[in-house]
């Protein structure tokens, strides 16, 4: 059901995808997702069929990136910043909102993994306020088919 909801919401903010879900891959066959009840680490096994980016990295940024994405486990899950992140693309006027979605303190999916990037230096979306990413934005970053 919740795949279904975020495959509608990025429709209507402009930016539809089949994808509606990212995780970030750690290292020893591990990943961590966010999700509701907090972000939790997982094996990499437990998503078969999953697409994953090529991006060139070096070895330092692949490591930076990896203990950022441990550090983020716990991280709590807000279903509300769908709904901010849909608000602001829509250039809707409520006072805070950019404050709301670059706030690390609850993420949903798609922040966690722009959030370990940028905390390894690595910007995924620089033209964008912190948190204003979608999993279809980090599929057509990587041009996921």
């Amino acid at each position: 059901m919740g795949g279904r909801l975020i495959s509608l919401g990025q429709r209507l903010i402009g930016c539809p995808s089949r994808f509606s879900h990212a995780f970030l891959v750690l290292d020893n066959g591990q990943i961590i997702q966010g999700e509701p009840g907090g972000a939790k680490i997982y094996s990499e096994s437990d998503w078969p069929g999953a697409v994953y980016s090529k991006l060139p990295l070096t070895d330092s940024q692949r490591a930076a990136i990896v203990a950022a994405g441990r550090a983020l486990v716990g991280t709590p899950y807000s279903w509300l910043d769908y709904v901010a992140i849909g608000a602001q693309r829509l250039g809707l006027p409520f006072k805070g909102l950019r404050r709301y979605v670059s706030d690390s303190g609850h993420m949903i999916c798609s922040q966690l993994v722009a959030d370990a990037y940028a905390s390894a230096g690595v910007e995924l979306f620089p033209d964008r306020a912190p948190g204003n990413v979608t999993p279809g934005d980090l599929a057509r970053l990587i041009n996921a088919r």
